[in-house]
């Protein structure tokens, strides 16, 4: 199933090491097929007080997205953003489809109504 790799940024100081870390990143992807969907941009906030960067990268499978960021490539070049961005980073996968919201409720104890 795909997976998301996904950091939310909050703070991330432009220096000469992010540079690095952004010309060395790609390489590190390549092997797992790792490829970038968002990274950055613009946000038009609808709600809340979202800050920083968004950057999401896709992989075929968990599997692969962990064997990337266990490499000795990317943890190699990590240390070059933590010194300089923080913020989260996790995985994620892609709902299997078809999907509809309700689909998480399935086996969740759902409260019901009173009636009065």
């Amino acid at each position: 199933m795909t997976t998301y790799a996904i950091a939310h940024l909050h703070q991330t100081e432009l220096c000469a090491e992010i540079v690095e870390y952004l010309e060395k990143i790609d390489g590190t992807l390549a092997p797992f097929g790792g490829r970038f969907l968002i990274h950055g941009g613009p946000v038009e906030r609808l709600e809340g007080a979202f800050r920083g960067n968004l950057i999401v990268v896709e992989f075929d499978t968990r599997e692969r997205a962990r064997a990337w960021y266990r490499s000795p490539a990317y943890q190699a070049i990590l240390p070059l953003r933590t010194r300089h961005a923080s913020g989260d980073v996790f995985f994620i996968d892609q709902v299997a489809q078809p999907h509809r919201a309700t689909d998480i409720l399935a086996g969740v104890a759902v409260p019901t109504a009173r009636t009065a």
